[in-house]
């Protein structure tokens, strides 16, 4: 849900002017900046975290991808990016998708909506998710 909510505070502030790029740029470095302290405190190694984190930041490019091109096209490829890489492992019931597909657009357009000077001043929320059932992971 983190890399959801980069993803949509990131794609808002795409063709903005360059304050805002710049502050896309320190929001992402923030981001992976606490997930390499995350995995020390776990107890990740410091000869691993580099590749932990570099492998981290491929599959959140990747991510940004899936979803832009899901924003873009209809509901079925966003659903197959959801499943993809909201899910993962865990199998999603088409309701969950067709939930999570209505919360991706939706806070997309609030937040397109937003001005940007509101955004710079750090003024961001999100609504709510949907609440979904929990489910077990898909077996191997």
């Amino acid at each position: 849900m983190i890399c959801l909510h980069a993803f949509l505070f990131l794609h808002r502030l795409k063709g903005e002017t360059a304050p805002a790029a710049e502050l896309g740029q320190r929001v992402f470095d923030a981001m992976f900046a606490d997930f390499d302290r995350s995995l020390r405190e776990m107890g990740t190694g410091d000869l691993s975290v580099g590749r932990q984190v570099k492998r981290m930041a491929q599959a959140f490019y990747g991510r940004i991808d899936a979803y832009e091109r899901g924003l873009t096209a209809g509901d079925g490829v966003l659903k197959q990016a959801l499943a993809r890489n909201l899910f993962g492992t865990v199998s999603a019931e088409e309701a969950a998708l067709d939930a999570m597909a209505r919360y991706l657009r939706r806070e997309a357009r609030r937040l397109g909506e937003q001005p940007i000077a509101r955004l710079m001043a750090g003024e961001i929320s999100f609504d709510d998710p949907p609440v979904l059932p929990a489910r077990q992971a898909a077996s191997a």
